[in-house]
């Protein structure tokens, strides 16, 4: 048996070297690794079954236990921790014990992980003290047990300036996802808007946000602070191809466009531009409306066939507004249970704004969510001529109203068409070069445009809420704590200290 146990051990040596210079050499055959350092571990360990009375024998000597021999078997036992230890971190198991879960994927994010056919790059920039960087850490780590195909780089801004300047990053805790040509960058450490993200970096081709022309919009080539250039290069970096449109030149809205945006027009839009705007809607097409007070831009033909009305006046707020800023300036902070909205940390800033109606009756074909709404104290002022602000009764509408609204049609399309959606904005300043770097106005923009390009809705993952119930015990228990704690521990281990000292002492 001791000859059988001594050739054990000598193979389970020769295997687990065998088994590292195979990882350095060839580390994409993980089986013959795996194999060879599992063999190895289960001769050695006979080994160690076959000479415990060796062992023990060895042990009891004081010469053995100084000798070459104990150096061995330490060596032995070091080279089978080291095994171990390999094996567990090539073939990890991470258990959820959390009460909510909140460390388990959604089953959509596994099935887009398990389809990832190529690697996918993420670079998070974000710093060690920052709260974020342990919930990417922790997605990450999970995105990486599911996937070989996740790579993961952690970059501190202040440390590493020239990676920030190269991505182009300007604000912290942001996270570029590259994969092949494709790629897009996210700014909220969510499970939503990460799983989002691989899947738009895992297609090739691009969704079209078009932008209409014509009417004194605002541009995207415009690089002024009414213009939309940021916007657009938002976008860019989103991974969507931006372009521009011009219905008086085009018969119709071109079949790959993703979401036709009428960005803030300032002069009427003919009749047969809205009746190409209407079947492009009818066709299942995604529309973003931003409307502003004040302009010439009439669209209640166009808004009431789906119920719609773009009220009159400029929407005031005594309460959620900027901070020594003008009383038209609303920092909108309610926002309603949406797909658009479910991940938003942030106030949205809207200056000088309309708000939104909707009428049942013309519009009983469509599903009218709003999405940001004002405070109590809100209302439509009707009159700014005088700049002198208060509530007229009469003429005024009192608040709180809506200013940011989606709609859907009530009926599910037929198999095989797409699904029309509608977003309207009764603002379009926040978007543009002056206000869309405000944390709030960039997540509002590029989650609508998301939704309506049907990106945000291939998903569906509510945030996971850790639970907090702090335990506050009662007299009774504080003083059982008191005692445990203050006096029982401490004397159990001076005593326990004492005796062990006492018998060594013996020796």
């Amino acid at each position: 048996m001791n000859r059988i146990a001594s050739l054990l051990g000598i193979i389970g040596t020769v295997l687990g070297v065998a088994g590292f210079i195979a990882y350095s050499l060839v580390p994409e055959k993980l089986w013959l690794v795996t194999l060879s350092e599992g063999l190895a571990l289960i001769c050695l360990a006979a080994f160690f079954v076959g000479h415990v009375e060796t062992l023990k024998t060895f042990s009891s000597r004081r010469s053995t236990r100084l000798g070459a021999n104990s150096i061995l078997m330490v060596l032995l036992f070091i080279g089978i921790l080291v095994i171990v230890n390999f094996l567990a971190a090539r073939h990890s198991q991470r258990w959820d014990l959390s009460e909510t879960q909140h460390f388990t994927l959604a089953p959509q994010t596994y099935q887009v992980l398990r389809g990832l056919t190529r690697e996918v790059k993420i670079t998070v920039f974000t710093q060690d003290r920052s709260p974020t960087f342990n919930i990417y850490r922790d997605l990450l780590d999970s995105y990486k047990q599911q996937s070989s195909h996740v790579k993961a780089e952690f970059v501190d801004p202040e440390r590493q300036p020239a990676v920030a300047r190269q991505y182009g990053i300007t604000r912290i805790d942001t996270a570029v996802i590259e994969s092949g040509p494709q790629t897009t960058r996210i700014t909220a450490a969510s499970e939503a808007e990460l799983t989002g993200a691989l899947i738009r970096v895992s297609k090739d081709a691009k969704k079209k946000i078009v932008f209409l022309e014509g009417h004194g919009e605002r541009g995207i080539a415009d690089q002024e602070r009414t213009g939309l250039s940021v916007a657009k290069e938002a976008l860019s970096k989103q991974g969507y191809e931006v372009g521009t449109l011009s219905l008086l030149q085009a018969a119709a809205v071109p079949d790959d466009t993703s979401v036709l945006v009428l960005a803030g027009p300032r002069r009427p839009v003919t009749k047969e531009e809205a009746d190409r705007l209407t079947r492009y809607v009818e066709a299942g097409g995604r529309l973003l409306i931003l409307l502003d007070p004040d302009t010439q831009a009439e669209l209640d033909d166009l808004l009431q066939q789906w119920g719609v009305e773009a009220g009159k006046g400029v929407l005031v707020d005594l309460q959620d507004r900027l901070a020594q800023g003008d009383l038209t300036a609303l920092m909108v902070r309610t926002f309603t249970e949406h797909e658009i909205t479910q991940d938003f940390n942030f106030a949205v800033l809207f200056p000088s704004s309309r708000y939104l109606a909707f009428h049942e009756d013309t519009g009983k074909d469509w599903d009218f969510v709003p999405l940001a709404r004002t405070s109590s104290r809100s209302w439509a002022e009707t009159d700014l001529k005088g700049r002198v602000v208060g509530f007229n009764d009469k003429e005024d509408v009192q608040g709180p109203l809506p200013l940011a609204a989606a709609l859907t049609p009530k009926k599910a399309p037929e198999e095989g068409t797409k699904r029309a959606a509608i977003v309207i904005v009764g603002n379009s300043s926040f978007a543009s070069n002056a206000y869309v770097n405000f944390p709030g106005n960039t997540d509002f923009l590029l989650h609508t445009l998301g939704w309506l390009a049907e990106e945000r809705e291939l998903i569906s993952i509510t945030p996971k809420e850790p639970a907090f119930r702090p335990f506050i015990p009662n007299p009774t228990q504080e003083r059982i704590l008191f005692y445990v704690q203050i006096l029982l521990l401490p004397s159990l281990t001076f005593f326990w200290g004492m005796t062990i000292w006492r018998r060594r002492r013996r020796l």
